[in-house]
């Protein structure tokens, strides 16, 4: 059995976690929050023997649709 952790993600947690990014904020994509994926630092912190991190990039726009 598998240890999976759930959590209600709401509207206004989309909005908050989006703060700077030009996106829909509504309900119809609140399967594509932030919240919802692995921690980017955590998930290079875990393949840091195999990559190099050489760049940072920010997300400014997501477009769903």
């Amino acid at each position: 059995m598998t240890n999976t952790r759930k959590k209600l993600l709401l509207l206004n947690d989309l909005i908050e976690q989006t703060k700077g990014v030009e996106c829909r904020k509504d309900e119809g994509i609140l399967d594509e929050i932030p919240g919802a994926y692995k921690s980017i630092d955590r998930v290079m912190s875990n393949q840091s023997d195999l990559v190099e991190i050489v760049a940072t990039l920010k997300q400014v726009v997501c477009v769903k649709g």
